[in-house]
Formats: C-alpha cells, sequence, structure tokens
C-alpha cells in the first residue's frame, strides 16, 4: 500500500508517470484502486470539457486545434479519447498516438485512450473514475472525445462541466428533427468545417432553434470553426472559459454528481454479474420445453 501512497502523491505533483500508473490500477480495477479512489479530493475544480457529436463532425481535429491554441497561453491539458472497442480483446480500435500524435510527447498534454467496452452510451464505464483521477493532478483543462455513437451525446452531460456538440454544415438537413435531448444538454453548439457550402444557414438555423428552448442560466452559443485551419478556436476557448465561469448553478453541481452516484451504484450492484455466466445457464436451459425468460431473470436476481 506504501507503493499506492507514492503513486497518490506523485500524481498530484504532475508526474505524467503516476498518473498513468494511477488510471490503469483504477480501471483495472487493480490492488490498491479503493485506497486511490478513497483518496481523491471531491472539490477539485478542474474543468471537464466534454465534446461529442456525430462521426465525421471533426471532434478529433478540433481538440487538436484547442490543445495547440492552449499550449500558446501556457496551459496544461488532459485528453481521454473514448474509442469504438475491440470485440476480441476489448482494447480501443483507434489509437490516441493516430488522432493526436502532435502533441503524444509535449510535457505539458497527458493523453489518455479507453475503450467503451460495449458500453451502449459510447462513453467508457470507467469514464468517472479516470477524470476523477485526472482532476487530482494540475491540469488547467480536462477535454473528454466521445465516440459519438448511440447516447453518447446524451450521457456526456452526467460527466462534463461543459458539454461541446459538434455538427457540420451537412447536418442542416436535420435541424428540425435533432433530438431534443442533445439540445437540452449542449452548453457550445459548433459548426465545425464553416467553410463549406451552408454553414453560414446552419448556423442561423441552429440559433434560432436555441431561441425557442432559452432558459435564464445560460444560453448556448453558436461557434463556427474550421479546425483544419484554426479558425474560430479562440472564440470556442473563450465560450467554454465564460461556461465555467458563469455557470454557477448549483442545481446542475447536484444534478452531475446525482448522475455520477447513480452509474457507480449501478454498476456495484451488477457486480459479479458476466455475460458469459448467463450465457452457459442459457445454454444450459433453454431448449427446456416450460423455458421463460422471465423467470430465468427472476431466478439469477
Amino acid at each position: 500500500m506504501n507503493n499506492v501512497k507514492e503513486i497518490i502523491s506523485s500524481l498530484r505533483e504532475g508526474d505524467f508517470k503516476s498518473l498513468a500508473r494511477a488510471i490503469t490500477i483504477v480501471e483495472n480495477e487493480l490492488g490498491g484502486y479503493e485506497e486511490i479512489l478513497l483518496s481523491l479530493n471531491s472539490r477539485a475544480s478542474i474543468p471537464i470539457i466534454g465534446i461529442t457529436g456525430p462521426p465525421g463532425a471533426g471532434k478529433s481535429t478540433l481538440i487538436n486545434s484547442l490543445v495547440g491554441y492552449l499550449l500558446q497561453q501556457k496551459k496544461r491539458i488532459a485528453i481521454v479519447a473514448v474509442d469504438p472497442t475491440s470485440p476480441f480483446n476489448y482494447g480501443s480500435l483507434l489509437g490516441d498516438r493516430l488522432r493526436l500524435s502532435a502533441f503524444f510527447n509535449h510535457p505539458d498534454v497527458f493523453i489518455r485512450s479507453l475503450a467503451s467496452r460495449g458500453s451502449l452510451g459510447g462513453l467508457s464505464e470507467k469514464i468517472i473514475e479516470v477524470t476523477d483521477v485526472l482532476r487530482q493532478s494540475n491540469f488547467d483543462y480536462i477535454f473528454v472525445e466521445t465516440v459519438g455513437v448511440g447516447q453518447s451525446e446524451v450521457e456526456i452531460a452526467g460527466l462534463a462541466d461543459t458539454t461541446v456538440v459538434v455538427f457540420v454544415p451537412e447536418s442542416g438537413d436535420d435541424i428540425q428533427t435533432m433530438k431534443s435531448g442533445i439540445m437540452e444538454i449542449a452548453d457550445i453548439f459548433v459548426v465545425n468545417k464553416c467553410d463549406r457550402e451552408g454553414a453560414d444557414r446552419f448556423a442561423v438555423n441552429l440559433r434560432h432553434l436555441i431561441h425557442d428552448k432559452e432558459h435564464l442560466e445560460w444560453t448556448a452559443p453558436v461557434v463556427k470553426t474550421s479546425a483544419m485551419n484554426n479558425e474560430g478556436v479562440g472564440e470556442l476557448v473563450m465560450h467554454i472559459d465564460k461556461h465555467n465561469r458563469e455557470n454557477t448553478n448549483n442545481e446542475k453541481k447536484i444534478f452531475l454528481l446525482t448522475e455520477k452516484a447513480f452509474r457507480l451504484l449501478q454498476r456495484e450492484r451488477m457486480r459479479g454479474v458476466s455475460k458469459a455466466n448467463i450465457h452457459e445457464k442459457i445454454s444450459a436451459h433453454e431448449k427446456e420445453a416450460d423455458f421463460n425468460l422471465y423467470k430465468f431473470v427472476k431466478s439469477m436476481a
């Protein structure tokens, strides 16, 4: 356990090796993981910025531009890239080295890929613990990029202090049928690849849609960016900072903590339940004449 105490002390001093080791211990529930979690300072105030949106919206490129801009401002940044999972070994299919290779060895940037491991929402099941561990170090921003599938756009709202939803001009045709959930959770909208045709029209339509859903605490701004050309990135950072500065709504903080607590409790209650075990038992009973799925589930509950 002394080794764990040393890891905790070193990660708070900004040591990347200790941070990486702490995340590995927590993610894989190795010896000492509970001690690490129980030692975390829940008052750590480093903002978690969720970057979500459909595949092809340019989320990774946008994060690249954000990191480049923030490094010029002498900031320290952590990035968690949640990748689709390999069905064979449960590792991530896309590597952080491929998407963020320009900053992989930068002393002020820490990058970690997490496999979604079959999580239906598009986020890793250990994302809560990993981001809380990251908050114990001396970063200025923590960015979380989702897979961009399933319900990840909505699920990220239960994790991030600021949720940035990224679209491209081609999304304009679907603006009227856009999921209301996405409209509710977005703190900032980004129209990326704004040099493409239809970007201005899409941004205007999006602002009109937001106006119809305005609430008193915060009205989500619409920012046009061209991540490939580093355009609009400074404005996006300004809105991120403004949201974290002004959005002191205690209601949202309680919502975030409630969501996190619910997911942690849910996972704790499911501990010991595995698909492999269920598969084995169903294989043994499925051909019985009186097999009933609901009776089967009740017998396992």
